[in-house]
């Protein structure tokens, strides 16, 4: 929570013509119900659950895109082995900290009114983001242009994506974005 993943993909979709899903948000829609009331009514196991239908039925598609997974996706094993078959998974690495100076409304995010419990919970899930990660990106201090060429550039140099040619303002931009 609160590391840019939302954000950055939406920023990579518009700016690289990518096709992005928000996995919380394309959960909600087939559910028919927000996260927060799958919690209250039918516990954390049974919303994992959903999650993890939700990741497989995501995957199947035929289609690459930027799938943004909620904050607790690495909880499941099988999440863990899913994300690994289904493509490139990139962690955007946030400190709790970070992230509760993002959010500018806990009401959304509960868990940052305790930001104790907030640190203990990045603290145990860190260990398994490292270990489903493809590639780590730090986003301390940038903003989610930044975060977002600093992923493209390490899914060009793994060879995911192909650079597109560069017109002298695409190029500018890049430059302008990147210092």
């Amino acid at each position: 929570m609160g590391a840019g993943k939302t954000s950055v993909s939406r920023y990579m979709a518009r700016r690289w013509k990518f096709s992005a899903i928000d996995l919380d948000v394309y959960l909600e829609r087939r559910e028919g119900r927000v996260i927060r009331d799958i919690f209250a009514e039918d516990g954390e196991a049974a919303f994992r659950a959903i999650e993890t239908d939700v990741l497989r039925e995501v995957g199947e598609s035929p289609n690459p895109s930027l799938v943004s997974c909620g904050g607790g996706i690495v909880e499941r094993p099988e999440n863990r082995e899913l994300l690994e078959r289904l493509g490139t998974v990139v962690h955007l690495r946030v400190s709790a900290d970070e992230a509760a100076g993002r959010i500018s409304n806990k009401s959304t995010r509960p868990l940052f009114n305790d930001i104790e419990g907030a640190r203990a919970l990045c603290e145990r899930r860190a260990p398994l983001y490292d270990a489903a990660a493809d590639v780590v990106v730090d986003t301390a201090g940038k903003s989610v242009a930044q975060i977002a060429y600093e992923v493209m550039r390490a899914l060009r140099r793994r060879g995911d994506v192909w650079p597109q040619p560069k017109d002298g303002q695409a190029a500018a931009e890049e430059r302008d974005t990147l210092s």
